[in-house]
C-alpha cells in the first residue's frame, strides 16, 4: 500500500487515533518505530518512514517503541506487509511476547514457551537485541512487586480493534445462536464458550474492555504452548483484523444501506471458533426458527459432547463433539428429519477423513464448491458457511428470505433472486457485511434470515423461515 509522506507527517503531528493501527513511523535517527498516537515529540519530517503495518516497520529494521508500544495496536488486514508470511509470523510471536511481558505476571519461561522460543535465554536474547534492556526491566514495577502467576491460573490479554466496533451487535447475534453446555453469553454481555485444541480442553471468555478499543479475552487452558494459536483465532473469530473504513466507505455508496452503516457503525461478522461446529449448526437450522436450532444443537451436545467440569460455571458443560465422535451415530434419534441426519453424517465422515477440510480457502468459490460437494448442503448453506467458518468477507446468501424482504419495496414487493444477485453486485467485495447489515436491521422486528437450499434457487422465495 502506497503512503503519502506528506499526509502521512501531518497525521502524526496530530496525532491522529483514527489512523491506530493503520499507520505506522520509522525513526531513522533512533531505529524506533512509532504509532501515530505516540506521547513523544514528533521528529523532523526527512527522519521519518512511513509503513501500513508494525510487521512491515519490524521487517524494515525498526524496532518497537516502549513508549506507544506498537505491539498493542490494531492488528489489521495487511495488504502490503513487507515481509514473507514465515518472516511476519515470527515478528507477530514477538509482539505477542512483548505484550505478555509487560501485560502479565506470566513468568518468563511460560512466555517464551507460550510464543515458540527456545527458552527463556531465546526469548531474552531477542528482548535484549530489540529493546536493549532485559526482561526483568519491560516489566512494570507494579507487576513486579505482585511476584508472577502461572498460566495455570488463566491468562488475561487484550487483542486491540480499528473502531467503531459495535460490540452489542455481536454479542447478541452469538447469544441467540450459543449452543446450550458449550456457549453462552452473560448480561454483560460476555461471550464465553468451551473451547478443544489437539485433545486438550478449557474455556474462553471474551468481552470488551470498558471504553477502550479492545476486546479482553481470559484463557483457562491446560497447554500455555497453545496460548499464540488461541490469541489468533479469537482475533480472527471476532474480525479484529478488519479495517471498518474500508467497508463503510464502499457500502455507503448504496443510498440503502447508508442509514444502516450510521445505526450501526463497525458492525462486524462473526466467525467461528471451529469450522465443524459452525457446519453442523448450519444444518441444523434448516427450515427450523434459531430457538429450535439451538435446542436441537442442546441435544445434540448433551447426547455426544464430551463432559467439562468448570468450577462455579454450570453452563459449560460440554465441548462440541468431534466429526469422529459423530461418525456412525444414528442422528434420527435426536428427532430431526432423515436427510438432514444424513447429512450431518456425511460432513461428519468427510471431516474425519479430511482434517483440512474447514482450512481457508483461496477463494469463495473455493469454498462454496468445498461445501457444496457434500450431500445435503446447497447454495445457502454452502454461503453461510463460507461467511463464517471460512471468513469469507463477500460471501452472500441470495435466496436468504430475511434479505429479499428487507429489500422489498414500498409495497412489500421482494426482489426476485436473480435481481438481488445483480444488485448485490455492487457491494462486492463486501456483501457479507452488507448482508449482517440487513440481517441485524430487520432481526428486531422480523423473524430471523432463512435458508432452504436443496431445492432449485428460484424457488427459496416462497420457502419457509429457517435459521443458521
Amino acid at each position: 500500500m502506497a503512503l503519502n509522506h506528506d499526509t502521512s507527517y501531518q497525521l502524526f503531528l496530530n496525532h491522529a487515533a483514527r489512523v491506530d493501527g493503520r499507520l505506522f513511523a520509522g525513526v531513522r535517527t533512533t531505529g524506533i518505530y512509532c504509532r501515530p498516537i505516540c506521547s513523544a515529540r514528533v521528529p523532523k519530517r526527512e527522519n521519518m518512514t512511513f509503513f501500513p503495518t508494525a510487521v512491515a516497520a519490524h521487517s524494515a529494521g525498526f524496532r518497537p517503541c516502549l513508549r506507544c508500544r506498537p505491539e498493542t495496536a490494531p492488528r489489521l488486514t495487511p495488504w502490503d506487509i513487507g515481509a514473507t508470511p514465515i518472516a511476519a509470523a515470527k515478528i507477530e510471536r514477538v509482539l505477542l511476547a512483548k505484550q505478555l511481558i509487560t501485560d502479565t505476571r506470566l513468568p518468563f519461561a511460560e512466555i517464551a514457551t507460550a510464543t515458540g522460543f527456545e527458552g527463556e535465554h531465546s526469548l531474552a536474547a531477542t528482548m535484549q537485541s530489540l529493546y536493549g534492556r532485559p526482561l526483568s526491566a519491560l516489566r512494570p514495577l507494579r507487576l513486579r512487586n505482585l511476584g508472577t502467576q502461572s498460566a495455570a491460573a488463566g491468562v488475561v490479554l487484550t487483542l486491540a480493534y480499528a473502531p467503531p466496533y459495535d460490540w452489542a451487535a455481536l454479542a447478541k447475534f452469538l447469544a441467540a445462536r450459543a449452543i446450550p453446555g458449550v456457549e453462552w453469553v452473560d448480561d454483560g454481555g460476555r461471550y464465553h464458550r468451551t473451547i478443544v485444541l489437539d485433545g486438550a480442553r478449557g474455556t474462553l471468555t471474551v468481552g470488551k474492555d470498558g471504553e477502550h478499543p479492545r476486546l479482553r479475552i481470559e484463557i483457562d487452558f491446560p497447554r500455555i504452548e497453545a496460548l499464540t494459536t488461541i490469541a489468533n483465532r479469537v482475533r480472527w473469530m471476532f474480525d479484529l483484523a478488519l479495517d471498518p473504513t474500508l467497508v463503510a466507505d464502499h457500502l455507503a455508496r448504496d443510498s440503502r444501506l447508508q442509514p444502516l452503516l450510521a445505526t450501526r457503525p463497525g458492525l462486524r461478522v462473526p466467525r467461528a471458533w471451529d469450522g465443524f461446529e459452525l457446519a453442523v449448526r448450519a444444518i441444523l437450522g434448516q427450515q427450523i426458527t434459531v430457538g429450535a436450532a439451538t435446542k436441537l444443537a442442546g441435544k445434540l451436545v448433551a447426547a455426544h459432547g464430551q463432559p467439562l467440569t468448570v468450577a462455579n460455571n454450570d453452563k459449560l458443560r460440554y465441548t462440541f463433539p468431534t466429526p469422529q465422535q459423530l461418525v456412525g451415530i444414528d442422528l434420527c434419534a435426536l428427532g430431526m428429519p432423515g436427510a438432514r441426519a444424513a447429512a450431518l453424517a456425511a460432513l461428519a465422515a468427510a471431516t474425519a477423513n479430511d482434517g483440512h477440510l474447514f482450512d481457508q480457502k483461496p477463494s469463495l468459490d473455493a469454498a462454496v464448491i468445498a461445501m457444496r460437494a457434500l450431500p445435503g448442503i446447497g447454495e445457502w448453506t454452502a454461503q453461510y458457511i463460507a461467511m463464517r467458518a471460512y471468513g469469507e468477507p463477500d460471501a452472500f446468501p441470495t435466496g436468504d428470505i430475511g434479505l429479499l424482504r428487507a429489500l422489498a419495496d414500498d409495497d412489500g414487493h421482494r426482489p426476485s433472486v436473480r435481481a438481488l444477485q445483480a444488485y448485490a453486485d455492487a457491494w462486492r467485495p463486501w456483501r457479507a457485511y452488507a448482508a449482517l447489515h440487513l440481517w441485524t436491521a430487520g432481526a428486531a422486528t422480523q423473524a430471523p434470515a432463512g435458508l432452504v437450499d436443496t431445492r432449485p434457487l428460484g424457488t427459496i422465495e416462497n420457502a419457509a423461515i429457517a435459521s443458521a
